[in-house]
């Protein structure tokens, strides 16, 4: 038996949304006591001095994109493990759009085995809703939940045929089966690289209308009061798309919503003179929009933050703008970047860090996400003023391609445990 003993901490409840000095006993991976200010370490125990920075539970990162396999020079188990742990991620979800994609069986297998062989963190992965990803036929939901999808997701892709779609909601209906969904309206969304606009107009780029976010989400609310299915939006990022949220949740849907940590801290003004760094699907959008959906986290109507990490290598980045691929890093940017909502009095830090760790780990029926007796160990120490200007020559990942590099961010991580192991020291 293994004891360790966390004291002088501020520990960040997202479960009574409190903020108070305490520590943790934690015994064999298992968290079996939390106190309030100070207490005498069990015989034995290795104690660990939190000298008063912010001890949570363990990051959950729903839609981190691992390019194994297929594009293993881009990002792998190990190193996106080892930026995992560096950001405090405990539970990585990983994306089924690889190459090829994860839709049988035998596909998912071969990633939980590499892993389990090279990540320090939880791994759990998502499937494909339908076979590759094309949107005509839907796979076998019941056999690859079985062998361990978590949630079922054809990413970016937007099944246009909605009787496809209607029945793979049915059928998940049937297994209670998770669908992640991605609300941009297809035909108006494509070869789109800004929100439109005065600055789309200005910089001479393809401009997509918030409205087709609005539309997709409504497309897909109605399928859901016809279905019944359990279903979560992957990025929410603009203000029209709110109301329909909210009349769906006040209605009794089974739905959930979330946002990437970069449309929440960054806007399409941040493109600047085409850098494609800043270049994310969905783009960019207004002040207006961002500040409208960082409230709606606050208040609860959007629920889950997470990174998007979507690794490009430097060849798919150095292009024109309209050309580069979209996405970003963001495993080890995810908490500081996100506690600039924190710094800006925007948010409380419990509400933000239950975002982050309560609210997935409900959504996929974790006993992750908390500081309660008999939860599992998998905590972030860190220290949320510690200032620090990002190199991305420093990521851990194997792509570099991250909005913030050069920013002047504040958090830093100080360690990282995963079921009571520690994996990460500063």
């Amino acid at each position: 038996m293994t004891t360790t003993f966390f004291t002088n901490a501020r520990l960040i409840d997202p479960v009574a949304l409190t903020d108070q000095m305490g520590g943790l006993v934690v015994t064999d991976g298992i968290i079996t006591r939390v106190f309030e200010w100070n207490a005498t370490p069990p015989a034995d125990a290795q104690v660990i001095d939190c000298a008063g920075h912010c001890l949570a539970p363990g990051i959950i990162d729903i839609g981190v994109k691992v390019s194994e396999p297929g594009e293993r020079h881009k990002e792998s188990f190990r190193s996106a493990g080892r930026a995992a742990a560096a950001g405090g991620v405990t539970t990585i979800v990983t994306r089924p759009d690889t190459t090829p994609a994860i839709d049988t069986p035998e596909t998912l297998e071969f990633v939980e085995r590499r892993a389990q062989l090279d990540a320090p963190v939880h791994v759990l992965p998502m499937a494909a809703l339908t076979k590759g990803r094309d949107g005509r036929e839907m796979t076998e939901i019941g056999f690859l939940q079985d062998a361990g999808a978590v949630a079922f997701t054809d990413c970016d892709r937007v099944v246009t045929n909605t009787k496809v779609y209607s029945r793979a909601l049915t059928y998940a209906r049937s297994l209670d089966a998770l669908v992640i969904g991605h609300i941009q309206e297809p035909v108006l969304s494509e070869g789109a690289a800004v929100t439109s606009g005065k600055f789309a107009s200005l910089r001479g780029l393809p401009g997509v209308s918030p409205m087709a976010e609005r539309m997709g989400l409504d497309r897909d609310i109605s399928l859901l009061e016809m279905t019944g299915a359990r279903y979560h939006v992957d990025q929410i990022t603009t203000a029209r798309a709110l109301p329909a949220l909210e009349r769906a949740k006040r209605n009794g849907l089974r739905i959930t919503a979330g946002v990437g940590v970069h449309h929440l801290t960054l806007n399409e003004l941040d493109v600047a003179d085409y850098r494609t760094f800043f270049k994310l699907k969905p783009p960019l959008r207004s002040e207006e929009d961002r500040v409208a959906v960082v409230q709606a986290v606050a208040e609860g109507l959007i629920d889950i933050i997470c990174s998007m990490h979507t690794p490009q290598d430097e060849e798919s980045k150095r292009l024109p703008y309209e050309e580069a691929a979209s996405g970003a890093v963001g495993l080890e940017t995810l908490l500081p970047a996100a506690l600039r909502l924190y710094h800006a009095q925007m948010i409380d830090l419990p509400r933000l860090i239950r975002a982050m760790t309560l609210n997935p780990a409900r959504l996929l029926g974790l006993t992750a996400g908390r500081l309660l007796p008999d939860a599992p160990a998998d905590l972030i120490l860190f220290d949320p003023d510690a200032p620090f200007l990002l190199d991305r020559s420093t990521l851990l990942s194997k792509s570099k391609n991250t909005p913030f590099d050069g920013a002047r961010l504040q958090g830093k991580v100080l360690g990282t445990w995963v079921d009571g192991a520690r994996v990460w020291e500063a």
